[in-house]
């Protein structure tokens, strides 16, 4: 909305001193057109931005003008600035609403915090795009604005809503759901709900179209969303066709099976410094994934199958780097 776009002009150049019409453009996505078009509306309103010519002019407000919120200490502003790094608001739709929100607390705050409060922000990463290692950290495929708004209004409003979900191996159907919340875990968003009084959990990403339909939503009134997410964990985990690897296992490698796999128990030292233990996994593909991953930091005892399996890849790679005869 042109409202909101004005307000956050404003703020931009309250926290900026001054910025170029490019500039401007760039952070409001909008065209530079549009931009001044807006400082035009908002000097008729009496808002007192003024231009200023050559190399390093631009756009900028009278010194004085802006409101300060006395109510925030520097902690509190400080979490909901760390806060809007996180990717939960980018999985739910709502990246540009939560960068809007950022500037509007920079603003409010007093000047003597402001400057603080950012500069400490920024000795704070959370979530980076990828570890020490370069790996690239699990990032949610983009869901398209309309689908994740139509999705967590009707979340929000109590509403029953269609969708036309694409599940793994199967074509895209259309379902009518009663929605009861939405989840994010590591970047990708999950909507909890209800189909037919049965518990349903779907991937946002493989939403391929929703709708808000205009009934109320069978469901109830409050919700222990963090537990009903640690249930619905747990029948996923218990379900499907597992498969148990007992394997011996190098101790350095352990922090990495346990994040692979399911659940790993039956855990005990062996004499020459190996864990003995059985690792549960959703099924047989992902117990072949997860052993050759960890390649000579274990040695699977158990499936034979899985054995042969490893066996067989092995020599078919030592084939291939052979040297020549």
């Amino acid at each position: 909305m042109r409202a909101d776009r004005l307000v956050s002009l404003v703020l931009l150049l309250r926290q900026h001193e001054r910025m170029t019409a490019s500039a401007l453009a760039a952070e409001l996505e909008v065209s530079t057109r549009t931009v001044l078009r807006d400082i035009e509306a908002l000097s008729v309103a009496g808002v007192p931005v003024y231009a200023e010519r050559g190399r390093h002019g631009g756009f900028a407000l009278l010194p004085g003008f802006q409101t300060e919120l006395t109510g925030l200490n520097h902690d509190e502003a400080l979490a909901l600035i760390v806060a809007g790094s996180r990717h939960g608001a980018q999985a739910f739709g709502l990246g540009g609403a939560l960068a809007s929100a950022m500037r509007k607390v920079v603003d409010a705050l007093p000047e003597s915090r402001r400057a603080t409060a950012a500069g400490a922000a920024r000795r704070l990463l959370v979530d980076p795009g990828t570890d020490l290692l370069e790996r690239p950290q699990t990032v949610e495929d983009d869901v398209p604005d309309a689908i994740a708004a139509e999705i967590r209004r009707a979340v929000v409003d109590g509403h029953r809503l269609r969708l036309r979900y694409a599940a793994p191996g199967r074509d895209a159907q259309w379902r009518t759901v009663d929605p009861i919340g939405l989840v994010t875990v590591r970047g990708q968003g999950y909507l909890l709900a209800q189909r037919s009084g049965a518990d349903r959990t779907y991937r946002l990403s493989r939403v391929l179209a929703a709708e808000e339909l205009p009934e109320p939503a069978l469901r109830a009134d409050r919700i222990d969303l963090d537990r009903a997410w640690r249930e619905r964990g747990a029948r996923f985990r218990s379900g499907g066709d597992q498969v148990t690897v007992h394997l011996l296992l190098d101790p350095a490698r352990r922090d990495e099976l346990a994040a692979t796999a399911l659940a790993v128990h039956a855990e005990r030292t062996e004499a020459d410094g190996r864990l003995r233990l059985d690792a549960a996994f959703q099924d047989a593909r992902h117990a072949r994934w997860a052993a050759w991953k960890l390649a000579t930091g274990a040695e699977v005892v158990a499936p034979q199958w899985l054995r042969d399996h490893l066996h067989d890849r092995a020599a078919a790679l030592a084939a291939r780097y052979a040297p020549p005869p």
